[in-house]
């Protein structure tokens, strides 16, 4: 349930970085499931490859590689989407993994509180 309740809501907050940034364009609601879904999956399986790459790159740079790590998966999920999902350059895809991390930190917030052990 929990599951289904985060693909969800980060399909939500999808539809909100659109809403925010005209750089990011989701066209429907299934659109924004679908993206969330290429996300996550990029970010599961992608993504630590690309962190233990490129780590001497992000020690230089305190950390901050990993903004463009983020922006790269966002880019990649709009491109393997096509139509109902687009990212109009790298730059769109920075401010736009930006604000869907923001908002995808409030999402696990929320639920981690409401989903506590007891």
């Amino acid at each position: 349930m929990r599951i289904l309740l985060k693909w969800i809501l980060h399909a939500v907050a999808l539809l909100c970085v659109a809403y925010l940034y005209s750089g990011v364009e989701v066209h429907s609601f299934g659109a924004a499931l679908g993206a969330a879904f290429v996300i996550g999956l990029l970010n599961t399986i992608v993504r630590p490859i690309l962190v233990v790459l490129t780590l001497p790159v992000t020690i230089v740079t305190v950390g901050l590689f990993l903004f463009v790590i983020n922006a790269w998966m966002f880019w990649a999920a709009a491109s393997v989407l096509g139509d109902g999902f687009q990212v109009h350059g790298f730059g769109a895809a920075l401010l736009g993994s930006l604000i869907y991390s923001v908002l995808g930190m409030l999402i696990e917030s929320a639920l981690g509180g409401l989903f506590a052990q007891k």
